[in-house]
């Protein structure tokens, strides 16, 4: 097994004023060669969005991006013709593909909007781009991972243009759960959104992330109630 650490005072930051923003991999202003991605899981931003604000029309190509909102309501519009806000529950995919623009605003007058921006490099370059989205169920994270993203359109979740699963839990204090990684040769990237848990010989904390390859299998243990987010990518494209 190989692990690599990465605590949540290490991640780049940037506080834009209306933007205040975390980077856990090199992104914009913020560049470490040493942290420039985790296999094909190329960006993971934690952003709060103060009310009013947000990124005006922007455009993207071959890249799958994902939304999850934590905290107030994201309004989202794209040159496919989606208008739609997302609040926490809510997963948001967009595959760019060959070309897509978009904006994401804070539609809350009186709160910041907080949610997690994240890059994955695709497998297939030039698809024509789409639009999902789901509400998740409470009761669907509770003491178990809750899979939102996969490589199958008939599958849990959104199927995005690459082999990566992602799963959510919302886990109460002293559970073990396991983790079996559904495809040889990748890794999981574990970002653990809040409380504490025990996995791989590692003890982590809120924004603390850890990514693991090279096993088979994992084992969580909380001492906290905790949420977390599993990202297992290919570690190459």
């Amino acid at each position: 097994m190989k692990k690599i650490l990465h605590k949540a005072d290490s991640r780049g930051h940037a506080n834009h004023g209306w933007l205040n923003s975390y980077h856990t991999f090199s992104f914009a202003n913020y560049y470490d060669p040493s942290r420039m991605n985790f296999g094909v899981l190329r960006v993971l931003n934690d952003d709060e969005v103060s009310p009013g604000m947000g990124f005006g029309t922007h455009p993207h190509q071959n890249m799958e991006i994902i939304s999850i909102p934590l905290e107030g309501d994201l309004e989202h519009r794209d040159s496919m013709g989606n208008v739609a806000v997302i609040r926490s529950g809510d997963i948001q995919a967009m595959s760019a593909g060959t070309g897509v623009s978009h904006s994401e605003k804070n539609r809350n007058s009186d709160r910041a909007v907080k949610f997690l921006q994240i890059w994955v490099l695709p497998k297939k370059a030039n698809v024509t781009p789409r639009y999902d989205q789901i509400t998740l169920e409470p009761e669907d994270l509770r003491d178990r991972f809750h899979q939102i993203i996969s490589p199958v359109p008939e599958d849990e979740g959104i199927w995005i243009h690459q082999d990566a699963w992602f799963h959510l839990g919302e886990l109460t204090s002293g559970v073990v759960i396991p983790y079996t990684f559904k495809k040889k040769g990748n890794g999981l990237y574990i970002f653990v959104l809040e409380g504490s848990c025990d996995v791989a010989g590692e003890r982590v904390y809120r924004r603390d992330g850890l990514g693991v390859w090279e096993t088979d299998s994992l084992e969580f243990s909380t001492m906290e109630p905790s949420k977390l987010l599993l990202m297992e990518v290919p570690m190459a494209n």
